[in-house]
């Protein structure tokens, strides 16, 4: 086994106005090559008011950017903090690699966030039914 350092402090913190024609700048093109020519990876962070540092929650955004370079890779996850707030970072860490929600066109495809997407979006439409039907009898009244 080899492990490789990855150096994450040249990435510039993610601003899709740096993609340009669909391509990324210099620095996270060659952190993105890096990771699809390795096979697994160990996240190491500290820990940061329970979550994990800023520059490695910046680094995985880049890489997810489509086409998602994490995509089938394996990792694990250690940290370091005082009492649980490593353990969180890593629970913080680990639902940054959950399945994606969206395809590559941008369509939902996780039915249950579609069906509480629904739900709230319900809510919502009576809510506002509710709002229009009081204001209109308010004006009435006035």
């Amino acid at each position: 086994m080899s492990i490789n350092y990855i150096d994450i402090s040249p990435l510039p913190m993610l601003n899709t106005d740096l993609e340009i024609d669909r391509k990324y700048p210099q620095s996270v093109t060659t952190f993105r090559n890096q990771i699809l020519q390795s096979d697994c990876f160990l996240f190491t962070s500290p820990e940061y008011n329970y979550f994990v540092t800023a520059p490695l929650k910046n680094a995985i955004n880049w890489a997810s950017r489509l086409p998602n370079v994490w995509a089938d890779k394996a990792a694990t996850i250690v940290s370091a903090g005082g009492g649980f707030g490593g353990g969180r970072s890593q629970y913080v860490l680990r639902h940054s690699g959950s399945p994606p929600k969206f395809d590559d066109e941008g369509n939902l495809i996780d039915l249950e966030a579609k069906e509480r997407l629904k739900s709230v979006l319900n809510a919502l439409k009576a809510f506002t039914l509710r709002l229009n039907k009081w204001w209109s009898w308010w004006w009435l009244w006035w």
